[in-house]
């Protein structure tokens, strides 16, 4: 399983193993990770699952799709370009050792 290790806005550090086939809201929400509420439950409607991608992860998470790339506009936070919804980065053996960091709302 990879471990995913999520950078609160105070410098926290929240780590987990992730099973494959999980996405990153679905192990965040479980292992109560504060400001990543996931709302819509991965339905691409609430954006609340807003995360940033530390830069070393960003080609292995890819790009945003259409869809997901639309509801980026709307995140409390600000969009930056490592920005994604968490709920559409789904656990794999490449991500192991991802970073994410959560910003504040």
């Amino acid at each position: 399983m990879p471990k995913v290790t999520w950078i609160l806005a105070d410098g926290r550090e929240i780590s987990a193993q992730v099973a494959i086939g999980h996405n990153l809201m679905e192990a965040a929400v479980a292992n109560n990770v504060p400001n990543v509420i996931g709302e819509c439950g991965g339905c691409l409607s609430c954006a609340t699952c807003h995360v940033y991608v530390e830069p070393d992860w960003v080609a292995k998470t890819g790009k945003p799709g259409e869809m997901e790339d639309d509801m980026l506009e709307i995140t409390t936070a600000e969009r930056k370009a490592t920005s994604r919804l968490s709920c559409q980065i789904v656990a794999t053996e490449e991500l192991d050792g991802i970073v994410l960091r959560v910003p504040q709302i």
